[in-house]
């Protein structure tokens, strides 16, 4: 199983495939199932352990590129540490800003995290990542950009991102609800200073989600690069009984598990710089990595509604 890798965009650094999200990570609560399994120890202490022996495990599979967010509790402080005790000068990261944890580490918390689109926020919360992450801090982007989150009619806040722009690092958003694709076309047109400002999408396509496709190829073909998050929708495409007959009986065919299937067809988009793996153990890591050894994956036709599909999302509970 060789990492296969690109760059980060025209230009861009050298990442891998597959990449390492943090998000289940760097947080004691979050929607992903078998939480209580899978991490046992979910003290800062214990969390912080389980980030560094992932990350370990990731770095030594090939993994360059690794996603984290100001809301996902400590993730970036858990990442800055790592970089700091392991020196891996390689490292590529991607960071995100919009949403603040409020969590205060509790799993039973009414509000884990609450989102602002301002340009306050930005100010602050890039300072914090920054002084985490330092160099390594190639893509920054906006947590849940939506059409209606006030991002778009903020002239000072997308001049702001214009600065960061042509302080070398690439500006870039996220995704997430069903109108993703109009929030990508929206996005795509908008200049400071005579050039595009956003030149990334982060997007959450999976095999029950895939509608934000098109939107995204048309991106790629304009030079942007995308990133997949939510491959295995956060746990529903993963073994133990959650993922659909047809990939179950799929991957049994195969001798892979659905997760390396799902992850597979995420990689087989023409369009897909980078396919973000969430896991939170090494086995989870490695089982996610066999996708690089599967060939294209036949459409099973388990795309639901988009509207289904994140009204189900959304009623989750983080655990």
């Amino acid at each position: 199983m060789a990492m296969a890798t690109t760059t980060l965009g025209p230009g861009g650094p050298l990442v891998s495939r597959i990449g390492l999200g943090l998000a289940a990570l760097g947080r004691p609560a979050y929607i992903t199932g078998g939480r209580p399994g899978d991490l046992p120890d979910r003290s800062v202490a214990g969390m912080r352990a389980q980030s560094f022996t992932v990350l370990d495990a990731a770095y030594a599979a090939g993994v360059r590129y690794v996603d984290v967010a100001r809301s996902y509790g400590r993730a970036e402080e858990f990442l800055g540490g790592w970089l700091a005790e392991r020196r891996h000068p390689d490292l590529v990261v991607g960071s995100k800003w919009g949403y603040r944890y409020v969590g205060d580490w509790q799993l039973d918390a009414a509000t884990h995290e609450v989102k602002e689109h301002s340009l306050a926020m930005f100010t602050a919360q890039l300072a914090e990542s920054r002084a985490l992450l330092g160099d390594h801090l190639a893509l920054y982007q906006v947590h849940s950009a939506t059409l209606d989150s006030g991002l778009f009619d903020d002239p000072a806040l997308l001049a702001a991102l214009g600065r960061l722009r042509d302080q070398g690092v690439r500006v870039g958003l996220t995704t997430s609800g069903p109108r993703q694709a109009d929030t990508i076309r929206r996005a795509r047109p908008i200049t400071i200073g005579g050039a595009p400002l956003f030149t990334a999408a982060q997007v959450t396509w999976n095999l029950l989600e895939p509608s934000v496709g098109p939107a995204a190829a048309e991106a790629s073909a304009a030079g942007w690069p995308i990133l997949i998050k939510e491959a295995v929708a956060n746990g529903r495409l993963v073994p133990g009984g959650a993922a659909p007959p047809a990939l179950t009986k799929l991957a049994t065919t195969q001798g892979v598990t659905e997760d390396a299937l799902a992850l597979a067809a995420a990689l087989a988009n023409p369009w897909a710089t980078v396919v973000l793996s969430g896991a939170v153990t090494p086995a989870q890591l490695n089982s996610n990595l066999r996708a690089l050894d599967i060939g294209p994956v036949p459409d099973l036709g388990l795309a639901e509604p988009a509207e289904e599909y994140w009204a189900a999302r959304s009623a989750r509970p983080w655990r």
